[in-house]
């Protein structure tokens, strides 16, 4: 038999099985030596009050045991030989969509422009000791994608679009923590990720599927409005209806799209900083504790929105006991995001801090690319992929593009600013605010180093005053937030993709081409690992209806 519980207790409590089973028996009556087992099936932490409590949902088991999965398995049988599907990209759009193809029966192909998960960190340590960027394996690029190697946090508001319990469940199944099903915010963390994404490519290939990695989709087969495959840099082609998950920094992905009349759409982004405090710090005020987290507590994190001027200004990513990493993917970038160990046992906690920037602030005049070498730069990289381009459709695909341009811009200008190398500029938090230029740095956990740096003159003054009056009122919420003691990092632009690949909302085609299913958080249609997950389901659904059309 079993009962289960809401249960609101203390840290110490929650933290012991043995003190969880007393607490059963002197609060809800239980016998203490009929209870063999408890399974904690929620779990969130209420520190809104100087006492901090843990909300549990308990499930009692009163005279049996447990079985032993704690999660749903799902059955991937045999694909061989079965109608083939093309999926460009390895990260969790297309391994969700490759497994769930798997499921109905259709024969996955994935195509990757990086490396394997593995031999990706040997690109990613030359960042931080070389300073050199490989534009195919890098924090973007490669196996897991974006997520393999920040955080791996599994939180999503995105709770319509399809059944997240069933990725929750699935990345258990292929070697996550099943705590991931319990956590009101769960992450496997940076040092765990890379073994799960390894066990879902080995499913795929088990299954008869396909993955190939240092292969880059060059363009797309299109004939008749419909997409027959794809060709690569490799000179090999591949054949069949397209899933395009390509991530949120693919941008020549973008630019060929829009060079050869794919329609895309600019879309709203979010531009900022990392801000980065001593993790000491952060646990001190979420939990109004001058002693911090304390035993029994996780690493804390924070949430601020508030809106500044009609734009929204927010937290982001929040990475608590984490890192701040390079993210660049090309040249003459630099890019920060946030990534956390499983343990989240680092000395820093950082987020991105950003603004909410749509497309008509920079169409208004508020921000223009005035430089007439770079406009024409851009203009060759389109006319390179379609040479039939008139000036006409130039101006509209520029328009198009312009979040895009404004994203490589602000990255050029911290690569400038940090020496033509990944050092990135930083100001501490309050000097900022105050406008000051910081005669020395804190510590920090940004391994490339950092650079004084004059923010608040030098970043576009809508996101500039935006952020530091953002700043002030998350200093009035949460005293002690605001600090000289933290430092802000730049530049934060890869929050989401900087377009939208347009596609119908019943057949998640694209609306004027055929058997191409753009997907996931490079397409506009996500915001993260479970959310594009679950947008990697939906479109490889939306495939199988395409072949039993």
């Amino acid at each position: 038999m079993t009962q289960e519980f809401q249960l609101r207790i203390l840290p110490e409590i929650a933290a012991n099985e043995q003190k969880l089973k007393e607490y059963l028996f002197k609060e809800k009556g239980l016998n203490l030596r009929d209870i063999t087992a408890t399974r904690i099936l929620k779990r969130s932490i209420d520190a809104r009050q100087r006492t901090i409590f843990v909300n549990l949902k308990v499930r009692a088991y009163i005279r049996e045991m447990p079985k032993d999965n704690e999660y749903e398995h799902t059955i991937y049988n045999k694909v061989e030989g079965k109608p083939q599907v093309i999926v460009v990209g390895a990260g969790p759009g297309g391994l969700f969509a490759a497994l769930r193809l798997i499921e109905l029966g259709l024969r996955p192909v994935v195509i990757e422009r990086g490396k394997d998960v593995r031999e990706r960190k040997k690109d990613l340590a030359q960042i931080s000791r070389e300073h050199t960027v490989d534009p195919e394996s890098n924090y973007s690029f490669g196996e897991g994608g974006a997520g393999a190697y920040s955080d791996g946090k599994l939180y999503t508001r995105s709770k319509k679009r399809g059944n997240i319990d069933k990725i929750l469940n699935v990345f258990c199944q292929h070697g996550a923590s099943t705590a991931i099903l319990v956590d009101a915010h769960p992450h496997i963390g940076t040092d765990k990720l890379p073994r799960v994404i390894e066990n879902m490519r080995n499913t795929i290939i088990e299954c008869g599927g396909e993955v190939h990695f240092q292969t880059r989709m060059e363009a797309l087969i299109i004939e008749n409005d419909e997409v027959k495959g794809i060709e690569t840099n490799t000179g090999k082609t591949f054949l069949g209806p397209v899933i395009l998950a390509t991530g949120h920094s693919a941008r020549d992905v973008y630019r060929w799209l829009a060079a050869n009349h794919v329609a895309i759409e600019a879309k709203g982004i979010a531009v900022g900083v990392r801000l980065e405090h001593p993790a000491m710090l952060i646990d001190q005020i979420q939990y109004h504790n001058k002693e911090g987290r304390g035993k029994y507590l996780p690493a804390a994190e924070y949430s601020f929105v508030t809106q500044v001027e009609g734009r929204g200004v927010y937290s982001f990513c929040m990475c608590p006991g984490g890192f701040i990493v390079p993210a660049a993917s090309g040249p003459e970038q630099v890019v920060v995001n946030g990534m956390s160990p499983s343990n989240r046992g680092s000395r820093w906690s950082n987020s991105g801090m950003v603004v909410e920037v749509q497309p008509e602030d920079l169409i208004s005049g508020e921000w223009r690319v005035e430089n007439g070498e770079l406009a024409a730069q851009r203009n060759e990289q389109l006319l390179a992929l379609n040479p039939s381009l008139n000036n006409s459709q130039l101006s509209t695909l520029n328009s198009q593009l312009l979040p895009l341009y404004f994203q490589e811009e602000q990255e050029r200008q911290c690569w400038l600013q940090g020496g033509r190398r990944q050092t990135a500029p930083a100001q501490r938090m309050q000097d900022f605010t105050r406008k000051k230029l910081s005669y020395d740095l804190p510590e920090s956990s940004y391994s490339p180093g950092l650079i004084s740096s004059p923010l608040h003159f030098w970043m576009p003054e809508f996101i500039s005053k935006r952020l530091s009056l953002g700043f002030q009122q998350f200093g009035r919420y949460s005293h002690g937030f605001l600090t000289n003691e933290a430092v802000m990092i730049g530049v934060e632009t890869r929050t989401s993709s900087p377009v939208r690949i347009v596609r119908d909302k019943e057949t998640l085609q694209h609306t004027t081409v055929r058997g191409l299913f753009p997907c996931g958080e490079g397409a506009g249609y996500a915001g993260g690992i479970v959310s594009a997950g679950v947008d990697g389901e939906r479109c490889a659904e939306a495939v199988a209806n395409y072949f039993n059309r």
